[in-house]
């Protein structure tokens, strides 16, 4: 496996600068002058309950020295992965060496008509018989109905094929694939893409997925309208049910799909749910493999990535490509029906975004996710420090003592958790004012990244599992 010695070598990387930051974090608390002993007071509520109340601040220096740095990160690497990624893809020498750069892209189309934007919808399926015709609808309700469609079916034994067939679209069987997704994508685009011109695009939409009614329309206007942009993405949300889990990874997909929009559509990753390419952009890709790009040459997808989407959006912006997610292009995806598939899927997910890390290296177009990697380790060990704490000092205190100040700041931090969930309805708003089961399933999702990290720091070898609907609908039944 390509460079198997340095992916490996990820895991303990993030692992080491994380706790070196903790270290000094530490170090600096215990070297700050201890705060004095302090003697709570009471304090009477309508004359019945007595309370007891400590009403001293923590040191100023120490509060803003934390405020300078929270500042300072937060704002450094939007600042930097804003400038590094202009510059990367404006400056005349990029624009020599990356295919997708905007600079470039206009110089090459300038003056040229390649047509009107068509779509070709690609559904990779294997044994989707129950998912597969709510895909299908959700295309054939859309305002811009796509060109074509072709369900991509993948070693079926199931009705798959036959489901395609009646609703009248397109089918391609893969051939002795052994790749999964990845390769029986790369077998239908080996033989989609020679055959598409520059303003023909192409969406790959997953079999248990459900578009917004205006996505193709929007991604239509916004390739039409911008004849650089090169990928138009989702803004994925929950489907409905599966109970608590299932409202846990609803609110947090609503979380994302705000911070996307803040971020005026830039993307960290483009969904595998559903997003639309131009063709020259899966071209390019294509013909990087194995020389700038990690994979075999005339391969779109990598098939040793555990992520593919997440692989390809890095191989995409490293070719300089534009991108976005529109808020209009709204994705309704399936959700994890219990904790045992959670962890399978989130294990995969933080396990393939740490390989992807190693396969690129540290470069402009990785800043961003070296730096949330980094910032994914030091959560975890904040918040269990947190309530590491919070447990000894219910164990040691005889009487319960009320903070004001601290108090006040987790006012703060619940009116964050309820804004940001808001569009998510009123079950999403109540859950997130309880603030406790949000910070259990945060630690849930800390040890899925602890477990990444140890495994692939252990060269264990990383497995893409799929469960068809069926499977899923049954163990939501259980």
């Amino acid at each position: 496996m390509r460079g198997h010695r340095f992916q490996r070598g990820v895991g303990l990387l993030v692992l080491l600068i994380v706790v070196a930051a903790a270290a000094i974090l530490i170090w600096v608390v215990s070297a700050t002058e201890p705060p004095p002993l302090w003697a709570p007071a009471h304090a009477t509520l309508a004359g019945v309950w007595t309370v007891l109340y400590n009403s001293q601040l923590p040191s100023t220096s120490v509060l803003l020295t934390a405020i300078a740095i929270a500042l300072l990160v937060g704002a450094g690497i939007a600042i930097v992965e804003r400038f590094v990624t202009n510059r990367y893809r404006r400056s005349p020498a990029t624009v020599q060496r990356r295919a997708l750069t905007p600079r470039r892209v206009m110089a090459e189309t300038r003056g040229v008509y390649h047509g009107p934007v068509t779509v070709t919808v690609l559904i990779p399926a294997h044994n989707e018989e129950a998912a597969l015709p709510g895909a299908l609808a959700s295309l054939a309700a859309q305002t811009r109905r796509p060109d074509r469609v072709i369900v991509v079916a993948d070693n079926c034994t199931d009705k798959t094929v036959e489901v395609a067939l009646n609703a009248g679209v397109d089918v391609r069987e893969t051939v002795a694939n052994q790749h999964k997704k990845a390769g029986g994508l790369n077998q239908a685009l080996r033989e989609l893409l020679p055959k598409l011109g520059p303003n023909d695009t192409v969406m790959i939409m997953d079999a248990d997925t459900g578009l917004g009614e205006k996505f193709l329309e929007t991604a239509e206007r916004r390739f039409t309208d911008d004849r650089a942009l090169m990928a138009v993405g989702g803004l994925f949300h929950g489907e409905d049910g599966h109970g608590l889990i299932g409202q846990f990874q609803r609110d947090e997909y609503t979380r994302y799909a705000r911070q996307i929009e803040r971020r005026q559509g830039r993307p960290f990753v483009l969904t595998g749910t559903a997003t639309v390419f131009r063709s020259a952009a899966l071209r390019a890709v294509a013909s990087a493999r194995g020389v700038d790009l990690p994979g075999i040459a005339g391969d779109v997808y990598d098939t040793v990535a555990l992520t593919e989407d997440n692989e390809l959006t890095i191989a995409l912006k490293s070719l300089g490509a534009l991108m976005t997610s529109p808020s209009e292009c709204t994705v309704t995806t399936e959700l994890m029906p219990n904790w045992r598939m959670l962890w399978a899927q989130r294990l995969r997910w933080q396990r393939g975004a740490l390989e992807n890390l190693g396969a690129y290296g540290l470069t402009p177009v990785t800043f961003r996710y070296w730096a949330q990697q980094l910032g994914i380790g030091y959560s975890t060990i904040a918040l269990s420090s947190y309530l590491a704490l919070m447990i000894i000092m219910l164990l040691a205190m005889d009487t319960w003592v009320w903070f004001p100040f601290w108090l006040g700041v987790g006012a703060l931090f619940v009116l964050e958790r309820v804004v940001t969930v808001w569009r998510g309805g009123w079950r999403a708003r109540l859950l997130a004012l309880t603030v406790f089961p949000e910070l259990a399933y945060s630690l849930f999702l800390n040890i899925v990244f602890l477990k990444g990290i140890l495994d692939i720091s252990l060269g264990r070898q990383g497995a893409w599992k799929h469960l068809p609907s069926t499977e899923k609908a049954g163990s939501a039944d259980a």
